[in-house]
């Protein structure tokens, strides 16, 4: 890992992210629909596993689970302890793993910000 602080936000453009939206969302006809287009995208395209800092401690994100809340969760490991985290939450290492992308586009799909 190389830096321990997490890394602002990827700068993705907002045509950019609408259009990865748009790709998750295209066939989806309500809420949960779409919220399961971007679990299948961000598990397809995020490399994993990685190693990412969280409050101050390194962990090992392992995978990705879809809870019966409807919450997308990364699996962290530091040893033999296992974590879920909201993977909003989660704080991406610097530079963010191939496929991070699909966890900004999923972020402002959350915040309404998409048409």
């Amino acid at each position: 890992m190389k830096s321990k602080r997490p890394t602002p936000r990827p700068t993705l453009s907002e045509a950019r992210l609408d259009a990865l939206i748009e790709e998750a969302t295209v066939d989806a006809h309500d809420d949960s629909e779409q919220l399961m287009g971007f679990f299948y995208l961000i598990e397809e395209h995020l490399e994993l596993p990685f190693r990412t800092a969280m409050l101050g401690i390194e962990v090992t994100v392992e995978a990705l689970e879809l809870t019966d809340e409807e919450q997308i969760v990364a699996v962290c490991r530091r040893g033999r302890s296992r974590q879920r985290v909201l993977i909003l939450d989660l704080p991406l290492p610097n530079p963010p793993p191939s496929g991070a992308e699909w966890i900004e586009a999923f972020r402002r799909w959350g915040q309404g910000r998409w048409p």
